[in-house]
């Protein structure tokens, strides 16, 4: 070698030529496809309005290692994610051939590689498995037998052949060594050769010999044609004559040079005045001592006692200065061609498949998660099942036990819990190898059904031993997969709410905590601990569900279980269309029309007294006519009076009393009809027990699949109030099972609780298949929300700003309480 790299030509009629400048005179004729890059007048502002970048310049071609350095905290790391793409600069253009980074990422697809100073690996896969995975989404559309070969290739250039078959592992818990995770790293990259790299911090944490490893394998990619951009803190003598440029910001993010390395420590040296401003490198061993370039820019002022203050003797903004004043920069001739990529991404549904196979392979490699996953639920199962096991006599009853609606609920809130604790992490997990694979612009949509198809998986691997213990302990019989469809349902959902969550923070802390706070809604407003009729005033509706269960899965789970643990089991589901009739014709007799007969007779007497409250009278008449209008359609007996008179104060003395014999004839008809169905009833139930044995059968089915505790739910018979009043009606608060929805509502939401079917814009649904419709849209529209990345956009629009100001609002208003001014005191006081 007839030239050391760092090695300069000088002489007094001669331009300075650098040894950079030398060897890509050389190699030039040997590249092909060259690469300009250039940054103009690049500014960029922080969300909290602190400077990042300042008036940042660059022009660069192919084949060059670019040094970016600065001490802690002076924006190289925001400078490298700006130059890349990743951040949108508040003012100047970062250009490819051309092309800009920001705006028109289609047009460099593949062309830009990057790899953070954060591990990318994924830990329990072995490391030919973590590259073989990125190379099929870089290749997809080339043959397997390809995508090996090229995988092998990048395995034999950086030395990890040999330990192909070993896992990764995480940092904490070392497989592998330090130098060869970077390699493996870097390795991710070069697997599709991208012509510009950007690399972050490649030597942190590594020895001599393995940091010297990395830059010269980073310097052989520059020699072969790549453009390699390197953030560097404070490199060897040997590492620093490796790059061609380099770069140096100071605090603020102000650039205060750019040119050739060694050339940096004699121009610093030159600005301080120093005594050996013309040496460079030192002149026995030849080293460059990189450290006294920051000596020189954050040099301290000394006060008058020789002691080191923390002034500096040239500001930040006054290097700025120094730099502007005589920096020169190059102008390159643009090519405004596109840069061929190696790269053939694969396609969508090939990229669905990788994401799937990957995830799955990776999860199965853990030990701990996949035990956590198949023994939480059996677990949760056998305590939350032998708990409500409850039975007062020496043999257990199924109908006797009383926890069975506590266990259905429960049952509800495990699988919300189970899906939030599996999804918290999935998308968190995954981000720094997102933000790695969106240089290649891979289907957001493909890697978010891959997740949703895994979590489906393991919500319904969950339920299924979750039921198969807690359904053959208590003893359920015929409702394995009502309840299998409703418990999957909730889970899928609580998963999607939990990929959410995973996706819009950034800290597992603040996901976790998340977690109970999403809970307890669920569980307080699902229709058990907390009766909706004895919910706040304003959250209470006159009927119906309020508005904030409503958007509680865990509500129409409960009430789908329920109900149809009440009308589908074996002994119900044969004549529940009879008692439905029959409780219906029980309440009309018994509640309803002494109700109404009730309000005529008060209509009557009111009309002779003076004083009375004409309006609230005014709501009784409305009710009676809406009550008598609605009952003559169905019972088919004609109101004499046709039509009822607007006001009650209309009414004559004569029509209230055909009003009351009306009344009496309703309450008849339904006399009637209740005994004309019970006998049908009975009838049947003869048909069925002819024989002791078929008598004997049919009272054990009784006790084997009816529950009194869930027929007490959901027919209300616990409520103090049977009838009830609302504006213009009566309500119907006993036997809600039966009491069918008001069909003037088109809406679920309209719907009262343990109702038996459902409206949905006309059409009358069962409740289970109505409310399964119903967490499957909130399952979609959250999968919708994840897609848009809406709740990262809300968590990321500067609530720490926001959090901030109000925190300092709320100081100053305990401060002044705290500390108040004294008023000044008049001098006749103070005398």
């Amino acid at each position: 070698q007839l030239l050391p790299p760092g090695t300069s030509l000088r002489g007094p009629k001669l331009r300075t030529i650098y040894y950079s400048d030398l060897t890509g005179n050389f190699l030039r004729s040997e590249r092909t496809n060259a690469i300009t890059f250039e940054a103009r007048d690049v500014y960029y502002t922080f969300n909290n309005g602190r400077t990042g970048l300042v008036d940042f310049n660059m022009f660069e071609t192919s084949g060059r290692l670019i040094g970016l350095m600065g001490a802690s905290g002076t924006g190289k790391s925001t400078l490298l994610e700006v130059l890349n793409g990743n951040v949108t600069p508040n003012a100047g253009r970062v250009l490819i051939n051309g092309y800009d980074v920001h705006h028109q990422r289609e047009e460099i697809l593949g062309v830009i590689g990057y790899v953070p100073q954060d591990d990318l690996l994924i830990e329990q896969l072995t490391v030919w498995e973590n590259l073989y995975y990125a190379a099929r989404l870089s290749f997809g559309q080339e043959p397997n037998s390809k995508i090996r070969m090229i995988v092998d290739k990048v395995l034999h250039d950086l030395g990890l052949f040999e330990i192909q078959d070993l896992r990764v592992g995480s940092p904490l818990n070392k497989t592998i060594s330090g130098g060869q995770r970077k390699r493996l790293n870097i390795g991710l990259e070069l697997l599709r050769e991208p012509s510009v790299l950007f690399v972050d911090e490649p030597t942190s944490g590594l020895s001599s010999r393995d940091s010297l490893n990395i830059m010269e394998l980073l310097k052989e990619l520059a020699t072969k044609g790549k453009l390699v951009f390197v953030v560097i803190h404070q490199p060897s003598s040997e590492i620093f004559k490796m790059f061609d440029r380099l770069h140096i910001l100071d605090q603020g993010g102000y650039p205060i040079y750019y040119g050739d390395p060694v050339e940096a420590l004699i121009y610093f040296k030159g600005q301080a005045d120093q005594i050996d401003k013309d040496e460079a490198e030192c002149v026995r061993c030849g080293n460059v001592k990189t450290e006294q370039i920051f000596e020189i820019i954050e040099s301290r002022i000394k006060n008058e006692y020789g002691k080191v203050t923390e002034e500096r003797k040239v500001t930040p903004l006054d290097w700025y200065q120094k730099f502007k004043d005589q920096r020169v920069l190059p102008r390159l001739s643009h090519i405004r061609e596109k840069v061929p990529v190696s790269t053939k991404i694969a396609s969508t549904w090939e990229q669905l498949s990788i994401f799937f196979e990957r995830d799955v392979k990776s999860k199965i490699s853990n030990p701990q998660y996949l035990a956590l996953v198949l023994l939480e639920a059996p677990l949760l199962a056998l305590v939350l099942a032998y708990i409500c096991k409850f039975y007062a006599a020496d043999q257990y009853v199924f109908s006797e036990n009383e926890n069975i609606p506590v266990f259905i609920f429960m049952s509800i809130i495990v699988s919300i819990f189970m899906g939030l604790t599996v999804s918290a992490e999935e998308i968190y997990r995954d981000r720094k190898i997102l933000k790695r694979e969106s240089f290649l612009h891979l289907s957001w949509g493909s890697y978010l059904l891959s997740k949703v198809l895994i979590l489906a998986v393991i919500a319904a691997l969950q339920t299924l031993t979750f039921l198969m213990i807690g359904h053959n302990i208590l003893e359920f019989k015929g409702m394995f997969w009502v309840h299998f469809a409703v418990l999957f349902s909730t889970g899928l959902f609580s998963s999607l709410l939990g990929l959410n969550i995973s996706s819009a923070f950034n800290s597992a802390v603040t996901i976790y905590i998340l977690i109970p706070i999403l809970l307890i809604p669920q569980l307080v407003l699902g229709g058990i601990v907390v009766r909706f009729d004895n919910l706040h005033p304003r959250l209470r509706p006159v009927d119906g569900v309020p508005l904030v269960a409503d958007v509680m899965a865990s509500r129409w789970g409960y009430e789908a279980l329920m109900v149809s643990q009440y009308q589908r089991n074996a002994y119900e589901a044969p004549f529940f269309a009879l008692d439905q009739q029959i409780y219906q014709a029980y309440y009309k007799k018994n509640f309803l029309i002494p109700q109404v007969s009730n309000k005529v007779a008060l209509l009557a007497d009111a009309q002779h007294n003076e004083g009375v409250d004409t309006l609230r009278y005014q709501q009784d008449w409305r009710r009676v006519v809406y009550t008598m209008e609605k009952e003559s359609v169905q019972s088919g007996l004609e109101i004499p009076i046709q039509p009822l008179p607007a006001t009650w104060l209309d009414v004559t003395p004569l029509q209230w009393d055909e009003l009351k014999t009306y009344s009496e004839s309703l309450r008849k008809y339904f006399v009637r009809r209740y005994n004309a169905i019970n006998r049908n009833k009975d009838s049947r139930i003869a048909e069925l027990t002819i024989t002791q044995q078929d008598r004997e059968e049919f009272l054990q089915k009784r006790t084997s699949y009816t529950n009194e505790a869930v027929i007490a739910f959901v027919e209300n018979m616990v409520t103090d109030e049977r009838i009830s009043e609302a504006p213009g009606r009566f309500i119907q608060n006993i036997y809600p099972i039966f009491k069918p929805p008001v069909t003037d509502r088109k809406t679920v939401f309209s719907t009262h609780f343990f109702s038996s079917t459902k409206l949905l814009f006309g059409w009358e649904l069962n409740t289970l298949h109505a409310n399964l419709i119903m967490i499957w849209i909130f399952t979609v529209f959250l999968f919708g929300l994840l897609y848009v990345n809406f709740l990262r956009a809300i968590v990321r629009f500067r609530y720490q700003d926001v959090f901030i100001t109000v925190a300092r609002r709320q100081a100053m208003v305990w401060g002044k309480r705290l500390f108040p001014k004294r008023a000044p005191q008049s001098e006749g006081l103070r005398s």
